[in-house]
């Protein structure tokens, strides 16, 4: 970023002033829910407002523009659908719901392995850096199989 110019040092001074509020705010959650939330609603109001000073943002305008706009910053499928959907569906997995619950329980005691080898491997890595390792919480037990 060029400081210099007159776009750099504003970009640059709410760069440093974001830093020091979220850094306020994050110790206090519900306060910073609640500037967000404000924030949010009064960008949304005057989106809402701004757009009635132009005829052609009217109905079918309004849903031609926005389509325009989130298919050319691609947004529009990630964010009616959702990432984590499309994902699923390249990957030809099924919907949660439709799963058995043998394959929930695999998936379950896959990510409890990943989650103790990765503990593993914090640890050997500690030892070999000679830094003391911090108490971290400990990885969830196995559960037991419920039979019905």
């Amino acid at each position: 970023m060029d400081r210099k110019t007159i776009w750099g040092k504003i970009i640059y001074f709410f760069d440093k002033l974001e830093d020091r509020v979220r850094g306020h705010l994050s110790r206090k959650p519900i306060l910073y829910a609640l500037v967000g939330g404000i924030g949010i609603v009064l960008f949304w109001k005057g989106v809402w407002e701004t757009a009635g000073y132009f005829q052609f943002l009217y109905g079918p305008g309004s849903i031609i523009a926005s389509m325009i706009i989130l298919l050319a910053v691609g947004l529009f499928v990630s964010y009616f659908i959702g990432d984590s959907i499309i994902i699923s569906g390249l990957r030809r997995e099924r919907k949660l719901i439709d799963k058995e619950e043998e394959e929930i329980i695999a998936e379950d005691e896959k990510i409890r392995e990943i989650k103790m080898e990765v503990g593993t491997i914090h640890r050997e890595l500690h030892k070999l850096s000679g830094e003391p390792l911090e108490i971290t919480k400990k990885a969830p037990q196995k559960r037991k199989k419920q039979t019905s």
